[in-house]
């Protein structure tokens, strides 16, 4: 088992940004660069939905609801996933799990306020 630490989620105004980060602690660095890896957010009564996910080459790809506002970025050295987001909308309120490979964080609360 590979465990993945999320942090940055939290409680923001709309209009707001707040950066996601996700940190494969126990995973081989060889390993953790030729992943894929994203972030999906989930909310009451819904599916989990896919947002944002880059693969092994730096390619990324977004869901329609957040490109534009919303930026996945690897930083390999530190084996660790993020997801700028801005221009934050109530809509945006979710909880937000990264996955790496099929290791899947605990999730983080992002909850934006009208």
């Amino acid at each position: 088992q590979v465990p993945l630490v999320e942090s940055g989620g939290g409680l923001v105004q709309a209009g707001g940004s707040l950066r996601l980060s996700c940190k494969a602690t126990r995973m081989i660095t060889s390993t953790f660069n030729s992943s894929p890896m994203g972030w999906y957010r989930q909310t009451p009564g819904k599916e989990r939905e896919l947002i944002a996910r880059t693969d092994r080459g730096g390619a990324t790809d977004y869901a329609d609801s957040v490109k534009g506002r919303f930026i996945i970025s690897r930083e390999n050295t530190r084996k660790t996933v993020h997801l700028q987001m801005n221009s934050l909308k109530a809509d945006d309120t979710a909880v937000y799990y990264c996955f790496i490979r099929d290791y899947w964080g605990q999730g983080t609360q992002v909850t934006v306020s009208s």
